[in-house]
């Protein structure tokens, strides 16, 4: 049996499950909790940092986060807890699609559209903005983090990303606002990761589990381990590097 403190350990290096800095997330929730809102709904929410930091600048508001891992569920609800949190916020363990919502003033979708989905790219993202927007109360707010094509892939940058990659599996920026547009929505706030941001993002998911590695070069899961992050190395740095984006929409739902 393999000692659990001996296990590779799990994105600890990273704040938030995607490429956002600081200082964006701390204009987000300035700007989302102008809103004042009273409910907020978290869809993929992993360990829902941004969430925490919502009810954190609006302290009227109850948030609710959705999930499968089970992991990032209990790291969310620490976090609650450590924050005075745990009163106001609930982490659930189940599909976005099963679970019964009930809509809230402020729905969060980061980089989970395939959560409400299970259409072939790009048409979930589609039926994602739909979804949103009966997820929505009248007046709310969507945030939406989804991928786009900074510019056209090649095919070789195709060939190295991940398996069955294809050029039309996203938009471009102005055709996922058109997206959002035509789902009912009209786009508040447009903002795109940065590279900065997308390199300290990457670094961070691959950060525990390469050092890891360094310390650990004999261990039974030192192989699967070292492929695994070889290869998404290169998926980032051979395929998507400049390529695909990461768009931050502020949506306001139409009538």
């Amino acid at each position: 049996m393999t000692e659990t403190q001996d296990l590779p350990p799990r994105l600890t290096s990273l704040t938030f499950h995607g490429p956002l800095s600081e200082p964006r997330a701390a204009d987000l929730v300035e700007r989302l909790a102008l809103a004042e809102p009273s409910t907020v709904l978290d869809i993929g929410c992993g360990w829902g940092e941004l969430m925490l930091r919502v009810l954190e600048a609006a302290p009227k508001a109850t948030g609710r986060g959705i999930d499968l891992n089970a992991d990032d569920l209990a790291r969310g609800r620490t976090n609650a807890t450590t924050r005075g949190l745990a009163d106001r916020v609930e982490f659930l363990e189940r599909s976005a699609t099963d679970a019964e919502l009930a809509p809230a003033d402020l729905v969060l979708c980061l980089s989970a559209s395939h959560a409400l989905s299970g259409a072939e790219p790009p048409h979930h993202t589609t039926e994602a903005l739909h979804a949103l927007r009966r997820l929505v109360t009248p007046g709310g707010r969507v945030l939406l983090a989804e991928g786009y094509w900074q510019r056209p892939p090649t095919r070789g940058e195709l060939d190295a990303m991940w398996p069955d990659a294809s050029s039309d599996e996203y938009d471009d920026l102005a055709g996922l606002v058109d997206r959002a547009v035509e789902a009912g929505f009209r786009p508040a706030w447009v903002e795109t990761a940065n590279r900065d941001e997308w390199e300290s993002f990457e670094s961070g998911y691959q950060s525990d589990k390469e050092v890891w590695l360094a310390t650990h070069p004999d261990h039974p899961l030192a192989e699967e381990t070292r492929d695994k992050l070889d290869s998404h190395r290169a998926n980032w740095l051979r395929g998507y590097q400049d390529v695909l984006g990461i768009a931050y929409l502020t949506l306001v739902p139409v009538g």
